[in-house]
């Protein structure tokens, strides 16, 4: 099995459940200095998805791929030919963008780069298997975990805003499960933590997991804007506040696909947020790509 995204925040806990399970794994990087930071049985190569021909290396031999798309649109018609030309199976790692649900459903550029893969894939051929987590729950790491080490209050919009954050591992534990196991092909699963939380709740969790009390202070949506710029596009910081503005008043969209394909019910936010209770108060959050 090959995966890409090998060193990022899901593709590195499929790679170790995959070991779990006794399968042969590969894993793809774009840096040669990577394979110091995976595990002694991974077959280590190093390509880019913008050099589709560098991927054949890895490509060759290899059963079925979890692909976790981090290039730019226009590579990904040539990546999926290469693909098609050498393996049967894909494990993709999307989003819920076809999910009936608010939230789900403000204009998004990478809903729109997620959309066109799928199409992508359907037209080459490919036993497609598509995995749809909604927010991940390490989010949390990136968005509040600076206030929270230097002991400030959590300034964030739309605390009453609700979403079902869904555990790294779990999301990770599906995709390896659809990569080795028969009678995935086809599936298309929106994959959810099993709770509707408003975002000051899951503060709270937070704070319950370091024994403290964290302060949530509502942020306006315009402050929000302006802090984030440098640091995010605004596409995406406009899609946020658009998601969180219209998830506010209704609950959180959850399904059991975890619990379906796993044979056990997801971890909750409270059992995400302590077993990641130190990186709150030293280290950082990891990020996806290779």
């Amino acid at each position: 099995m090959l995966v890409t995204g090998a060193t990022g925040r899901v593709g590195r806990v499929v790679i170790d459940e995959l070991l779990d399970a006794a399968v042969p794994v590969r894993a793809l990087t774009r840096r040669s200095e990577a394979a110091a930071t995976l595990p002694a049985a991974v077959e280590v190569f190093t390509g880019d998805l913008t050099v589709p021909e560098s991927l054949d290396p890895a490509l060759n031999g290899a059963g079925a791929v979890f692909l976790v798309w981090t290039a730019p649109p226009e590579a990904a018609a040539a990546v999926v030919e290469r693909l098609a030309a050498h393996v049967r199976r894909v494990v993709f790692l999307s989003s819920p963008h076809r999910t009936p649900h608010p939230f789900f459903q403000q204009p998004n550029p990478m809903a729109a780069l997620h959309a066109g893969l799928e199409r992508l894939l359907a037209v080459a051929g490919l036993e497609s298997t598509v995995i749809r987590p909604g927010m991940l729950a390490s989010n949390s790491l990136a968005w509040w975990a600076p206030a929270i080490r230097a002991g400030e209050a959590v300034r964030w919009p739309y605390g009453a805003a609700e979403t079902a954050p869904v555990d790294d591992r779990d999301v990770a534990a599906v995709a390896a499960r659809t990569l080795f196991q028969d009678g995935y092909a086809g599936g298309d699963y929106v994959l959810t933590g099993p709770e509707s939380l408003t975002q000051a709740a899951q503060v709270d969790v937070i704070g319950d997991a370091l024994g403290r009390r964290i302060v949530f202070e509502e942020m306006a949506p315009e402050e929000f804007r302006s802090l984030s710029e440098g640091t995010a596009p605004s596409s995406v910081v406009d899609m946020l506040l658009a998601a969180w503005s219209a998830a506010v008043g209704q609950p959180a969209y959850v399904t059991t696909a975890v619990a379906d394909i796993l044979g056990r019910a997801p971890r909750t936010f409270r059992r995400w947020a302590a077993d990641h209770a130190i990186a709150f108060t030293e280290g950082s959050g990891g990020s996806e790509g290779s």
